[in-house]
């Protein structure tokens, strides 16, 4: 659960930025496909990637976890 909000999460702030998934993963130095399994849940960044992905996205690492609670 917790993967797959932090990739919702990545997703939304790199579109916030205007981003494509190509252009993330050159600022990277990784593959498209990786983005997109990140972005899916499917695969977690490192530690470091998340200090990497947070740089490129201009947010502190612990604005990747700020996640907004759905209402009922």
């Amino acid at each position: 659960m917790l993967q797959k909000k932090l990739g919702q999460r990545i997703a939304s702030l790199r579109k916030a930025r205007k981003l494509t998934q190509e252009q993330m993963a050159e600022a990277l130095c990784c593959s498209v496909e990786f983005i997109s399994l990140v972005e899916r849940g499917v695969n977690a960044p490192s530690v470091a990637g998340l200090e990497k992905f947070a740089k490129v996205l201009k947010v502190e690492v612990k604005e990747l976890f700020t996640f907004e609670e759905k209402k009922r």
